[in-house]
């Protein structure tokens, strides 16, 4: 299995703080698995908590949304569990077996992370469904479904659209 954080082409927090949307990067050492990252997440002070975004090696991402005790994850491609020690520790904390060695690409975990801030699972399944994207791609798109994608593409550096 790969180091932790290698690969990891970047991670960031979301949150509303009085309406407004904040995006702020993540330190590298809190993406060794999904309870450290979770609880990373929940120190920021949010309205309604955090959503953490992980994108690793142009390959996959993770999202992983805490409120309170609360924590709901969505791993884009769960045969990356193969090589990535988060994408691992996302099928552990999901309670899903490994992938085998002929599965198919195929996210796991909570499509519907999102749907009570307007990008409900079928929208979301059918973003992930486009082979086309690269991670940081899709997750730009929500990023701005969810009203926070200029703060998402200048934190990672991407050209507006």
């Amino acid at each position: 299995m790969a180091e932790q954080s290698d690969g990891v082409d970047f991670a960031l927090a979301a949150y509303r703080e009085e309406g407004d949307w904040q995006v702020a990067q993540l330190a590298h050492d809190v993406l060794g698995d999904i309870e450290t990252l979770a609880h990373a997440l929940r120190r920021f002070p949010g309205d309604g908590g955090a959503v953490g975004m992980v994108a690793v090696d142009e390959d996959f991402f993770v999202i992983v949304r805490v409120a309170g005790a609360d924590v709901r994850v969505l791993l884009s491609d769960f045969t990356a569990a193969d090589e990535w020690e988060i994408a691992s520790s996302a099928i552990d904390f999901l309670n899903l077996p490994m992938p085998e060695d002929d599965d198919e690409q195929a996210p796991a975990g909570d499509l519907d992370l999102l749907g009570d801030m307007g990008l409900h699972a079928m929208d979301l399944a059918v973003l992930l469904d486009d082979e086309e994207l690269y991670p940081d791609e899709m997750l730009s798109d929500i990023a701005r479904r969810l009203g926070f994608g200029s703060q998402f593409d200048e934190a990672v550096g991407l050209a507006s659209a």
